[in-house]
């Protein structure tokens, strides 16, 4: 028995490690090609936009299928999922090295989206199936999102030696024995899990959710060099605009007719949720813009090499890697709102002041790691909380869909970010772009932090008692119960 206990902790520990390097893959692939874009134009000749494109076809198709993701989870077995995303992600990554034009890099980083998109929802489904036990399970998800959130402190640095030693396409490569290693570990020791109900994926929905998220990402690509009124950036908003308008009839429809949509319109009429959502998006538009716009500037502006933008990175990455846990504890003792309102205060006064360190000189270099540093923690105080709030603003069986939507408006923030910024960006020579950028970045988190001190966490208007007591349950910090409305003695009034 003792030896048998000792095994089962070796496959379960080994399972872990296999699930955590596949979502690991998926966010170093978030920041791990920022530092090559110049690398990737220059070899590739690719312009500005190109560059956009390159960043924002992965988080893209990431952002717009993970909510299908997570049904074909769910109908599907989140082990099947996981491991069809594994064999995509490892596959595409190898042939990605082997790009010969912009064009073809662009498809196959969409591709990339697509596979990330099913290792998220999935990777928490096997987790789900194989721990069943609350506090197993509890303590085998805190270790999959350090292992997993690692990769955003590490992408940069990674990314840099990578591109300076062996060229851009090592950044690609490097997944292909992770994913295998991945994939070995999951056949090897993941449980057999069955299919779900048979619940239908919403293919209109997810069809026009595309559509829209292209057409506005084009436009505003497309914005600076052909113009606000050119063809193309006018054919864009349109088609985000029809697009967008029919997701919202679509979504309505099948959540009148009971059919499952894919973003259940009615969950945003809860402030807190809707709030979260909102303020997700914030987070990822100054995140992945700002490293976007940096990046360039780092190395077209002041000459860096890659690594040494990977480098310069650092103080806002290193945050990231271990201050999540001390976020996680606050949250649970004081709730999720204050420090939500504390990362975005931090994250839009970091920014504020790599805004005005673009100079050139030893004093704004050090100004610029102090600002990053600074956005940095504000990172790791934002996301964990928002995270608690919008899982705790839903009922117990909407979690999956609420997690979803939130990972999907922090994604969709990142398309915008790297679209918006990088358009504001190229719109002076020298500095003085990066300055508009990081201005704009800054001031746009200030709102968010207005917008999460005044909604989120706070119910609209009178309620009755039983909404008050499930408010109360949701806003209770973990570990701590909401006290029990007392019954009145017998002929009282309360």
């Amino acid at each position: 028995m003792p030896g048998g206990r000792t095994d089962a902790r070796r496959g379960n520990g080994l399972l872990l490690l296999g699930i955590s390097l596949g979502y690991f893959m998926v966010m170093l692939d978030t920041t791990v090609v920022t530092v090559a874009l110049p690398a990737i134009g220059a070899d590739l000749s690719g312009s500005l936009g190109g560059l956009q494109w390159v960043s924002n076809g992965y988080t893209l198709t990431f952002a717009a299928l993970l909510l299908t993701a997570g049904a074909l989870a769910d109908r599907h077995g989140g082990r099947r999922v996981f491991l069809a995303g594994l064999w995509l992600f490892g596959a595409c990554s190898g042939v990605s090295a082997l790009a010969g034009s912009m064009g073809v890099l662009i498809a196959l980083r969409a591709l990339l989206g697509a596979a990330g998109a099913l290792l998220l929802p999935a990777s928490l489904a096997v987790i789900a199936h194989a721990w069943t036990e609350p506090a197993a399970r509890a303590r085998a998800m805190g270790v999959w999102a350090a292992i997993s959130g690692s990769a955003l402190a590490a992408g940069p640095l990674v990314g840099g030696v990578l591109t300076d030693r062996f060229g851009w396409q090592a950044i690609f490569l490097v997944n292909v024995p992770v994913a295998l290693l991945a994939i070995a570990l999951t056949v090897r020791h993941a449980p057999a899990d069955r299919p779900g109900p048979a619940k239908g994926v919403d293919l209109p929905g997810q069809l026009c959710a595309v559509l829209a998220l292209t057409g506005l990402t084009w436009a505003l690509i497309e914005s600076e060099p052909a113009g606000w009124a050119s063809l193309p950036v006018l054919g864009g908003f349109t088609v985000f605009t029809l697009a967008g308008g029919s997701f919202v009839a679509v979504e309505r429809r099948r959540e009148a007719a009971r059919l499952a949509p894919m973003l259940p319109l009615g969950l945003l009429r809860d402030r807190t949720l809707a709030t979260g959502l909102f303020a997700g998006l914030l987070v990822n538009f100054g995140l992945s813009g700002v490293l976007f716009v940096l990046s360039l500037h780092f190395q077209r502006a002041h000459g860096l090499s890659a690594l040494g933008a990977g480098v310069a990175f650092l103080p806002l990455m290193l945050p990231t890697a271990f201050n999540p846990v001390f976020t996680g504890r606050l949250v649970g003792r004081i709730g999720a709102r204050r420090p939500a309102v504390a990362g975005f205060l931090l994250m839009g006064t970091g920014v504020l002041v790599a805004a005005a360190a673009t100079a050139d000189s030893t004093a704004a270099r050090v100004a610029m790691a102090a600002g990053l540093l600074v956005l940095g923690f504000g990172v790791s105080f934002a996301i964990p909380s928002l995270m608690t709030a919008v899982v705790g603003a839903v009922a117990k069986e909407q979690s999956g869909i609420a997690s979803g939507a939130l990972n999907s408006a922090r994604q969709t923030g990142a398309v915008l970010g790297v679209a918006v910024l990088g358009a504001l960006a190229d719109t002076a020579s020298g500095g003085s772009g990066t300055r508009l950028a990081l201005l704009v970045a800054g001031l746009a988190l200030l709102a968010g932090a207005a917008a999460v001190a005044a909604f989120l966490g706070r119910p609209a208007g009178r309620q009755s008692p039983a909404r008050r007591e499930a408010q109360a349950r949701r806003e209770a910090p973990a570990g701590r119960e909401a006290p029990a409305r007392r019954e009145a003695p017998a002929g009282r009034k309360t």
